[in-house]
């Protein structure tokens, strides 16, 4: 269990693991996907204009501080650890919930924006992996096959106990309910 704490660590502990559960979302998550963005780098900046330990872009950060009441929200603040967890929970939390709790889809959505995940989903109920297997965008599906690793990873540390990538990667398929999403405005 060592060599894993030094391959998966979990830096922020208290406001990553605090946040998540204050809002519902698996802290092995939320470190799977901030392992893959930023390597827990705080100021990390990506080419496209992603900042922050979760990588969120100016637009999305600017709509998800709307979308929970953060009104005094300013653009640069988005490097700030705490606001960067607060606002990049929070989107990833909303993108789960329109997907339907999938952490596939909703990994996708993280990466690639929601429309494109959306798209993907129509066709067959398929298990996740193979699903993951046939995003058309390389960067996504490699993005999100490393992000459920990781959180299968992340999982095991926190819990102490073994856990399954099959089980978090589950079915994809048409939404239940027809085409009806939760946030049509989800960035």
């Amino acid at each position: 269990m060592q060599d894993q704490a030094q391959r998966f660590p979990t830096p922020h502990r208290s406001a990553v693991v605090t946040r998540s559960r204050e809002i519902g979302l698996d802290p092995a998550y939320v470190y799977g996907l901030i392992r893959q963005e930023s390597r827990f780098i705080t100021d990390a900046r990506s080419g496209v204009g992603a900042s922050g330990l979760m990588q969120v872009m100016p637009a999305t950060a600017r709509w998800t501080a709307r979308k929970i009441g953060l009104t005094d929200f300013r653009p640069a603040q988005i490097t700030e650890r705490d606001t960067n967890i607060l606002i990049g929970t929070a989107y990833l939390k909303l993108a789960l919930d329109d997907f339907e709790g999938s952490l596939p889809m909703a990994a996708a959505a993280y990466n690639a924006g929601p429309g494109r995940p959306r798209n993907w989903r129509n066709g067959p109920v398929l298990p996740g992996e193979i699903w993951a297997e046939n995003i058309p965008f390389e960067e996504t599906r490699d993005y999100v096959k490393r992000v459920l690793a990781n959180t299968t990873n992340y999982a095991a540390l926190l819990t102490g106990q073994p856990q399954s990538l099959r089980a978090r990667l589950g079915t994809v398929g048409p939404r239940v309910g027809g085409d009806a999403t939760i946030n049509k405005d989800l960035p």
